[in-house]
C-alpha cells in the first residue's frame, strides 16, 4: 500500500474509538476500502482486543463524514507529506450520504431533556 514517490505517499494516524491510535503509509489511490483491508491484513498488536472479523464492518471517518468505500485518498486532497488523523470504527452500514433529511425529520419526534441544579 506505499508508493515509491513521495508526493503520492499518505501517512495516516488512524484513532480507534478505544482512543488507540497506529500508523500506516498508503498511496493517494487507495480506496476506503483498500485501507480498511489492508489494516485488518495488518492488524496492530496492541489492538489484538479489538480485533473485528471482517474487513468489510470497518469504516474510515474523516472530518465527521464517512468515507464510502471507492473515496481515494487523492480525492480528499490531503495536505501532503504530513500526518492525517482519521477514526476507524466498525460498523456494518453506513449512512446514505444524503440522510441528513430524514435525520432531522427522526429528531422532531425525540424528545431531550436537562435539568439544571
Amino acid at each position: 500500500m506505499t508508493s515509491q514517490h513521495d508526493s503520492d505517499t499518505v501517512r495516516l494516524r488512524l484513532i480507534l474509538v478505544s482512543g488507540k491510535t497506529d500508523e500506516f503509509t498508503f498511496s493517494s489511490n487507495d480506496s476506503a476500502a483498500d485501507i480498511a483491508k489492508h489494516v485488518y491484513e495488518n492488524w496492530p498488536v496492541d489492538w489484538e482486543d479489538e480485533q473485528v472479523s471482517s474487513p468489510n464492518i470497518l469504516r474510515l471517518i474523516y472530518q465527521g463524514r464517512f468515507l464510502h468505500g471507492n473515496v481515494t485518498l487523492g480525492a480528499l486532497k490531503l495536505p501532503p507529506r504530513r500526518t492525517t488523523v482519521m477514526h476507524l470504527v466498525a460498523r456494518e452500514n453506513l449512512p446514505e450520504p444524503n440522510s441528513h433529511g430524514q435525520r432531522n425529520r427522526e429528531k422532531t419526534t425525540e424528545s431531550s431533556c436537562c435539568l439544571l441544579l
